[in-house]
């Protein structure tokens, strides 16, 4: 390639980036289709022809496109295209707004219950209330007519069997592990070959005495 063609592809792309680069830069940009040394001379010789601007910062030189090389822009020109930006910028907000306030409307109508639906709902509640509501009737009246003796007595006893309960539970706790200690397989094995179903097993708690 000639001197002239290497400043030329440079140069148009240097114009078409419109933006700062090394000739390092623009030697890779260019898949090194250029020799970097070319390359180099070709920014150098547009510096020097007032195309490319050049600016030195240490060791290296930066070139960017000398703004001469573009059209002149009407003031009025860029003063209309802001206001319209502003304009269409204004109206895209507005648009995403109401995007939004629909968006949240959609979603509590159709998390809502229907009329329909909130009356149905309401008349079950109303007959599972009256349902409780009886059932706590006949339980007061039931509690009304127990013997104060006998209720004594039931509670006692109820006392008297979780207290055996515990007992007994911990003494089988401690006999079996005492065995374990020198039985060869596991806990659950043990259990089962003995034929010991658990509280936990049978989802049985001992209740709290007050």
């Amino acid at each position: 390639m000639g001197k002239q063609s290497v400043e030329s592809v440079v140069f148009v792309y240097m114009k078409s980036q419109n933006r700062p680069y090394s000739a390092s830069d623009v030697f890779l940009n260019l898949h090194k289709e250029y020799g970097k040394t070319a390359v180099v001379k070709a920014m150098e010789n547009l510096a020097e022809e007032n195309k490319l601007l050049e600016k030195v910062y240490g060791k290296s030189k930066i070139y960017v496109v000398h703004q001469s090389q573009f059209p002149s822009v009407d003031e009025n020109e860029l003063t209309k295209l802001d206001k319209e930006i502003q304009s269409l910028t204004e109206a895209l907000q507005l648009e995403q707004t109401q995007l939004r306030e629909c968006s949240a409307e959609v979603n509590k109508l159709t998390s809502s219950l229907t009329t329909t639906d909130a009356k149905l709902t309401v008349e079950s509640l109303q007959a599972q209330i009256a349902d409780m509501e009886k059932t706590l009737q006949q339980a007061k009246s039931l509690a009304k007519n127990i013997d104060p003796s006998k209720k004594k007595k039931i509670i006692e006893d109820h006392k008297t069997n979780v207290t055996h309960w515990r007992k007994r539970k911990r003494m089988t706790n401690d006999l079996m592990n005492a065995v374990l200690e020198g039985y060869p397989k596991s806990k659950k094995h043990f259990l089962e070959e003995v034929g010991i179903e658990t509280d936990e097993e049978m989802s049985v708690k001992i209740p709290e005495l007050k």
